[in-house]
């Protein structure tokens, strides 16, 4: 029953990334065909075709490998120099330039012209290639929206767990390994238990700053803020209690400033001594943009952070080291994740919302990759544009000669570096998923 579940896990998040994939082309298409840019194709997936069909000068369909989409436009780049679309050159750089430059015209029709991408306005482009993303955006926000606003999500809360009987540096890993380690007296009793905290309190106001359950984050950061006198105000078996502790310095675990961890990091800060219990937390709207907001910012450090990782992928793939779980995760880790959620033994809503979770990490990922301005990105056609509308602009305020479309084509050669680049990490992430995975824990 578990592999079956396991298997269904998979299919079915295959089925969410198909939709993904149409959902962001489908934002090419609308607004392309909205400014009359002539599309001869919309298809989800890369190599042989295996399903299709015409509706008006479209064609529409599905392709073998679904690991990506498109939807081709004709005239993506201007004429050269000399007003020629052809190859003409032995040059091996500057026949990537004339190449591109003849793919994208190789669909254009009489009466075509007037319909080609290059031949409108920055602004316009600049939206057909925007709407892309944002189309993720808008998916990403509203899974997240309903996972944490309908379902909840599991996370720490400001209800104790437990009580810690000592005081230990959290980097004396000997310490904390061994059995009954607070018996011997060799370190001092925890603030908290001093304090008379116990398993079950809900913590709702420290020094007088209210906290609700979903707050543990705000809560922790008051805690470590935190030396000498303190008041905790608690909800025990329905009744408000408040405790006064004696916070001191200890060596903990460095923050994420979200309430989660930096393995192997320590700073010293305030301590209490007390587990945060873990439970299902809805949020209300302000609270669910701020926990967007929390995690739009980490995908960006994470995004920075992604070539310091090819040496941690590099060695659990060839090397045997241990996956981290911090490590990327390309389509396959993700679809063997989505797996491992529906084989998970908890309720069948916990995981449909482990799963939306998923889906809506990968779509706010496919927002902020595309947005990088380089070709052959969505980001970096945006930038072209925006470079085009900045120095027209800058030519009709000094009263210069209108410098015409900027040529994307030229930059082919550094768009073929990327892609290099991309497909090798991509192949990377690819064969770590697949000899060492990422799993849950």
């Amino acid at each position: 029953m578990t592999t079956l579940m396991w298997a269904i896990g998979i299919v079915v998040f295959f089925f969410g990334l198909l939709i993904s994939i149409a959902w962001h082309e489908l934002g090419h298409l609308s607004t392309a065909k909205l400014f009359k840019i002539r599309v001869p194709q919309y298809m989800v997936g890369f190599g042989p075709t295996i399903w299709s069909r015409h509706k008006g000068e479209t064609e529409y369909g599905f392709k073998a490998v679904p690991l990506g989409g498109y939807i081709r436009m004709i005239g993506m780049f201007p004429p050269g120099d000399d007003g020629r679309i052809t190859a003409r050159s032995t040059s091996p750089w500057r026949s990537m330039i004339e190449d591109a430059r003849e793919a994208s015209y190789e669909e254009v029709k009489p009466g075509d012209e007037t319909r080609l991408f290059y031949t409108r306005k920055p602004w316009k482009r600049v939206i057909v290639m925007f709407a892309g993303p944002f189309m993720n955006l808008i998916l990403a926000f509203v899974l997240f929206l309903l996972v944490l606003m309908g379902f909840g999500s599991t996370t720490q809360t400001t209800t104790v767990g437990a009580v810690s009987d000592c005081v230990i540096s959290q980097s004396d890993s000997a310490a904390l390994k061994a059995k009954d380690p607070c018996v011997s007296n060799k370190y001092p009793e925890s603030p908290a238990k001093r304090a008379g905290l116990k398993a079950g309190d809900r913590i709702i106001a420290f020094n007088g700053t209210s906290v609700d359950s979903s707050q543990w984050s705000v809560l922790q950061k008051e805690i470590r803020d935190t030396t000498g006198a303190a008041t905790i105000t608690v909800l025990r078996d329905g009744k408000t209690v408040t405790l006064h502790a004696d916070l001191i310095k200890n060596k903990v675990t460095k923050t994420d400033g979200n309430g989660g961890y930096s393995e192997g990091q320590y700073v010293t800060a305030g301590f209490l001594g007390f587990t945060p219990a873990s439970g299902v937390v809805r949020l209300d709207f302000t609270q669910s943009v701020a926990r967007m907001g929390d995690m739009a910012q980490s995908g960006v450090q994470s995004l920075v952070a992604l070539p310091s990782k090819v040496p941690d992928l590099w060695n659990s793939v060839f090397n045997g080291a241990p996956r981290k779980q911090d490590s990327p995760v390309g389509m396959i880790g993700a679809a063997r994740i989505g797996g491992d959620v529906f084989a998970l033994h908890i309720p069948a809503t916990q995981r449909i919302a482990f799963f939306f979770s998923l889906l809506a990490g990968i779509n706010l990922s496919l927002f902020l990759f595309n947005m990088l301005p380089l070709l052959p990105l969505d980001g970096g056609h945006i930038a072209g544009a925006l470079w085009e509308s900045l120095r027209r602009n800058v030519a009709r305020v000094f009263r210069r000669p209108d410098p015409g479309p900027f040529d994307v084509a030229k930059l082919m050669p550094v768009a073929y570096v990327v892609a290099v680049i991309f497909i090798c990490f991509t192949a990377l992430v690819m064969a770590a998923d697949l000899i060492n995975p990422v799993r849950l824990t």
